[in-house]
């Protein structure tokens, strides 16, 4: 009898924590992050990626190299670099299955290092619908998003957010700059089911706002009226004249100079040969100019009228404007003047969180990059000064073969002679200056 009570105790127990637990999913619901696409570059990668053969028949398409780079901040965390000179770039991987970014948020988040110096060229990934022949995958690709750097000389120094939206693509229009050292850099692109964005550089938001506006795409939803005119009524004057003020008594008499009160007669003066003297005129301090009354704040201003806006007759709303064709591939394929650029760390999800988690990870070696970059730098340059050196060297070794003598200026004096009143000159050319 004990121990069908005692059974029946922890099977009563056991009910209550399971009732519990599902009070608690109701009242904090869980939503479990989802990722859809993430490459760290690890063992079997080759196995994940397609490397294509666009521009290879023309000899102008370009390899990469699987390493960490010059100065990584972790020698064992590589990515895949850009390795031809004045080469095209094309790669993508499948993602399985495909997914849509309909009622949840998207996060595209990748890592790029341009060690080298780019001059010209690209550093962005691509996100692709449908079916693509990998193999063929380039330049000429439909894509559905592109997000990343571009660089060209000092003036372009672009972060590109592009939209697809029925076949066009949009590019976002404020001008976004991306990083243009040598360090490893995270760049993060967040869409929310409400059409905000936002653009996050290493965890930090460099951009945000809402795709009815910083894109093209549609119409704009508000329009000004460009019928409405300024009311006959409105006024727009924030300070008038007091109509209180009374302009003092003999105010126009006051004259604008006086006789300098300091001014005295000179000792010599002679009225008979000067005439009356008179005191020098100076500016009057009392005098203030025409008179004016003083300013008060309008008690009837509506402050500055700006045309109205109105709602746009041509805009149609798509609640759907946030969503992306159903995303099948992610592709990096870019053109580089000087190869160098290392592509790493590719996430693509819909838990802005757990990127920025990644990061958090990833910078914890920043430092020891950064220290190593450093080194390098010291160390180029040292090396450049010693082969600076090493020629200045060897060109004054060549010009004492060749008998170089250092040249002597000619100085010509030039004197006045004594007697004949002439100027004579001669030359000191045996002397160095």
């Amino acid at each position: 009898m004990e121990k069908k009570l005692r059974l029946h105790v922890v099977q009563a127990l056991k009910l209550l924590v399971l009732l519990f637990t599902i009070h608690c999913l109701f009242l904090f619901p869980v939503t479990l992050s989802e990722i859809f696409f993430e490459e760290r570059f690890q063992d079997g990668w080759k196995d994940r990626w397609v490397l294509s053969d666009w521009k290879r028949s023309e000899g102008k398409a370009g390899t990469f190299k699987y390493t960490a780079g010059k100065w990584p901040g972790d020698p064992d965390d590589k990515g895949i670099q850009t390795y031809n000179d004045a080469k095209h770039y094309a790669i993508s991987a499948k993602i399985s299955p495909e997914f849509s970014n309909k009622n949840r948020t998207l996060v595209v988040q990748y890592s790029i290092k341009i060690e080298q110096d780019i001059e010209c060229g690209g550093g962005y990934i691509k996100l692709l619908s449908g079916y693509v022949n990998q193999k063929k995958f380039g330049g000429d690709t439909p894509y559905s998003f592109m997000f990343g750097p571009d660089i060209c000389g000092t003036q372009t120094k672009k972060l590109h957010v592009i939209m697809s939206y029925q076949g066009q693509n949009y590019p976002i229009k404020k001008d976004l700059q991306c990083e243009t050292d040598k360090l490893t850099h995270f760049y993060t692109f967040i869409l929310r089911p409400d059409a905000s964005y936002s653009v996050l550089v290493d965890n930090r938001e460099r951009e945000s706002g809402t795709m009815y506006t910083d894109w093209d795409i549609l119409p704009p939803p508000k329009i000004k009226d460009t019928k409405a005119k300024r009311p006959a009524d409105w006024d727009d004057r924030e300070y008038i004249e007091d109509p209180n003020d009374v302009k003092p008594k003999g105010y126009d008499s006051i004259p604008r100079e006086i006789p300098d009160p300091k001014a005295k007669e000179p000792d010599n003066w002679d009225e008979e040969d000067d005439g009356i003297w008179r005191a020098p005129k100076i500016p009057n301090p009392a005098y203030k100019g025409p008179w004016k009354r003083k300013k008060i704040k309008n008690p009837n201003y509506k402050g500055k009228w700006k045309t109205p806006w109105v709602d746009n007759p041509e805009f149609e709303d798509d609640p759907d404007l946030y969503v992306l064709k159903p995303i099948k591939y992610v592709g990096i394929e870019v053109w580089q003047v000087k190869a160098g650029s290392i592509f790493d760390n590719i996430l693509i999800c819909d838990d802005p969180q757990y990127a920025r988690e990644i990061v958090e990870d990833v910078f914890q070696n920043r430092e020891i990059e950064k220290d190593a970059f450093e080194e390098a730098e010291k160390m180029r340059r040292a090396r450049e000064e010693e082969e600076a050196q090493r020629a200045r060297e060897e060109g004054e070794k060549r010009r004492k073969e060749r008998g170089y003598k250092k040249p002597r200026r000619r100085v010509e004096y030039f004197f006045i002679s004594s007697h004949e009143n002439v100027v004579d000159t001669f030359n000191l050319a045996s002397v160095d200056w």
